[in-house]
């Protein structure tokens, strides 16, 4: 009688001790990725009061449509320019070359910046902010990023970007960030709908 008492509390602890844990929120290893760095006070972008109320960034549901191999064409003579930021700062960039691809029979073209003063560990990191026709509704207004690393690059002279991992930039949380503003010329004319969906306030 003892054994089975004792097996009944065992199970009742074990089943309490799961209920109050929450699952990872998100369906993939980046969406996952990213309620994890929101949630943690010491890496999120939100606002005190944002945090409070954060249960998990609403994302688009993914689509494969959106993992793209594109051609990448290199602009190796092309000249460091200031890129425009939403305060004073100052970012120093240059354009490292053009990514072509297509979504649904469009051919689209996106210009991809590499940051002339990276910080250490970010060496290898490219800029790729895009807009498209989602801005203003379903996705943030400012447009959005994707991290693509010149690791990247494939022998043949291509690059995989996978739309399903863009994200917005920290302004789209907080005015207290500096962020570059997507250029023009990186306007989409169709609609990305994946990634990470505009921020409900």
């Amino acid at each position: 009688m003892k054994v089975v008492f004792a097996l009944i509390s065992m199970f009742f602890f074990v089943s309490c001790s799961s209920q109050g844990k929450k699952e990872l929120l998100g369906k993939t290893d980046f969406q996952k990725k990213m309620n994890t760095k929101f949630k943690d006070a010491s890496t999120s972008p939100l606002t005190k009061k944002g945090l409070k109320k954060f249960k998990g960034l609403d994302f688009f549901p993914v689509d494969t449509k959106y993992e793209v191999k594109a051609k990448l064409i290199k602009t190796p003579d092309a000249l460091t320019f200031n890129f425009p930021t939403t305060t004073n700062r100052i970012a120093v960039y240059k354009k490292y070359g053009e990514i072509h691809f297509t979504i649904d029979g469009t051919e689209l073209k996106l210009n991809v910046y590499k940051n002339e003063l990276p910080t250490i560990g970010y060496e290898n990191h490219l800029f790729l902010p895009f807009l498209d026709k989602t801005n203003g509704s379903t996705s943030y207004g400012g447009g959005r990023f994707i991290d693509v690393l010149t690791t990247d690059e494939l022998s043949d002279g291509s690059i995989e970007i996978d739309f399903n991992k863009a994200y917005n930039p920290y302004c789209a949380y907080s005015d207290r960030y500096s962020c570059p503003i997507t250029p023009v010329e990186n306007s989409l004319n169709i609609e990305i709908k994946a990634g990470v969906m505009a921020y409900r306030k």
